[in-house]
């Protein structure tokens, strides 16, 4: 060969090795690139085996499990590596093991997460089926049979949830007796609202509590619950029914409460209508999002404006909430004011220690004038019927056992906020209300006590209306107080 040909054939084979390498670079590149989020869509495979491994590398792990285009963001993946840190401590301790049936509630970067631990049969909950990490369901069912899964991680399930007490339910619902669900939660950072959390899982036991530090340098709470036998679970509830005691979480709510008028004011139809202003709103102190059913009662409602359309559906605070609203008034005159009222439930009889026929008496009521002008209707109040002489217009009307009624509609779960407005009644209902032990079902009370106050049409002189003092009335609210009710004085 010439001298010329051996040279262009030696830079030949040169172009040709380099151009095979580079070749070969790519190639290797891509596949990297295509195991690393996983590499588009696959057939629906089967649940790999469960059998215990350690801990895979997430192109292993997202490799064997495929992945739609949502799961190859950063952020995403980040996600991962927060979850699988959280998850791996319960995995040490032994609250799950590499046979676990595991399902997460709050997305598939949980599910891949355990997945990468070694919990190969680990599986998320979305609205949507993207096999093979998350299957369909929503928080009114979730996808499993009873008592069939070992461990439940919700993650921040419950604080995006809509329905968090429905979401809860069937958590408790699919995790078998001694299974663990682990709760994270930004919700929970005072007493209240975590004792409200906890009444969501009344079938669970809180095992653990801690706090976690995330990426973002938020704190989150996370819980550890255990479901409980369930002969045990049946006696727990059973009790906490039947033996009303006011939690502490309730009393830390009091130290934010505005004072008592210790003092009996001179002018009661200004300095009570006043007050309001001082008055510290149960949300204004707690996050009240874990609650089932929002509910108002209130308790001689009279007409829709007289307290329910002017005071509560304006002016007290919701945090976003739709609340039912009962009516109790037992004065026929403002039924039909609730006809056309959505979201009210009228009820059309007399709050009352048991349920009974009672005499009513319309009459006015010193230092409501106004009011009673406007409706052309004095105060209505009841008394049984061998009590004492009425001097007002009197007509029998039907009474029921409020408390025994409270107890049938609302439970724990619910977030109840009461007003009582039943001239002089209340010194039966609210110890009706401890006797029964339905006050530990109200979160709030604006009560407005009845006494023989000063009257404004006739200086120096006080009412004849009711007998009970100023000194009483005040006794009565440092009797909630002391319980642990946060009751507000009203007028």
């Amino acid at each position: 060969m010439e001298p010329a040909a051996k040279k262009w054939h030696g830079k030949g084979l040169l172009t040709r090795a380099l151009l095979l390498g580079v070749a070969a670079l790519a190639l290797r590149l891509l596949y990297g690139a295509f195991v690393t989020v996983g590499g588009g869509w696959a057939p629906d495979p089967a649940v790999p085996s469960t059998a215990a491994v350690g801990r895979r590398t997430h192109a292993q792990a997202a490799a064997a499990a495929g992945s739609p285009e949502a799961w190859r963001s950063h952020g995403w993946r980040l996600a991962v590596e927060f979850h699988a840190e959280v998850l791996g401590r319960h995995l040490a301790d032994g609250l799950l093991a590499p046979s676990s049936r595991a399902v997460c509630l709050g997305g598939a970067q949980q599910a891949l997460a355990l997945r990468e631990l070694g919990v190969a049969g680990a599986v998320a909950v979305a609205r949507r089926r993207s096999p093979p990490l998350a299957v369909a369901g929503d928080d009114r069912r979730l996808p499993f049979e009873p008592s069939s899964v070992d461990f439940v991680f919700a993650g921040r399930a419950l604080d995006s949830s809509k329905r968090p007490a429905d979401l809860a339910g069937e958590a408790a619902r699919i995790l078998r007796p001694e299974g663990h669900l682990v709760v994270l939660t930004s919700s929970a950072a005072d007493a209240y609202s975590l004792r409200s959390l906890q009444a969501l899982f009344p079938s669970l036991r809180l095992a653990r509590s801690r706090e976690i530090n995330c990426p973002d340098a938020s704190t989150l709470r996370e819980l550890v619950f255990q479901k409980l036998q369930p002969t045990t679970a049946s006696t727990s509830t059973e009790n906490s029914a039947n033996n009303c005691t006011i939690g502490d979480h309730k009393m830390e709510l009091l130290s934010h409460a505005e004072p008592l008028i210790l003092e009996e004011p001179l002018k009661p139809w200004l300095t009570l209508k006043r007050n309001i202003q001082n008055i510290k709103y149960l949300p204004e102190l707690a996050d009240i999002s874990f609650k089932r059913r929002y509910v108002y009662v209130d308790l001689g409602s009279r007409s829709y404006g007289s307290s329910i359309g002017s005071w509560f559906r304006k002016q007290y605070p919701k945090q976003n909430h739709t609340f039912e609203v009962f009516a109790i008034e037992a004065d026929p005159t403002f039924h039909p004011d609730y006809a056309t009222r959505k979201g009210v439930t009228l009820l059309p009889y007399a709050a009352w220690v048991k349920n009974d026929t009672l005499s009513f008496e319309i009459n006015g009521d010193p230092g409501k004038e106004d009011e009673a002008k406007a409706s052309g209707r004095g105060m209505g109040r009841i008394r049984p019927t061998a009590g004492k002489k009425m001097s007002g217009k009197v007509r029998s009307v039907q009474a029921f056992d409020f408390a025994e009624w409270l107890k049938q509609t609302v439970s724990e779960q619910d977030y109840v906020v009461m007003k009582m407005d039943v001239e002089g009644t209340e010194f039966d209902l609210i110890p009706r209300l401890f006797d029964t032990g339905a006050i530990c079902l109200v979160d709030e009370v604006f009560l407005e006590c009845h006494y023989n106050r000063w009257q404004r049409c006739c200086p120096g002189e006080r009412s004849p209306k009711y007998q009970n003092t100023y000194e009483e009335c005040l006794e009565l609210f440092s009797s909630l107080r002391e319980s642990g009710v946060l009751v507000h004085q009203w007028f």
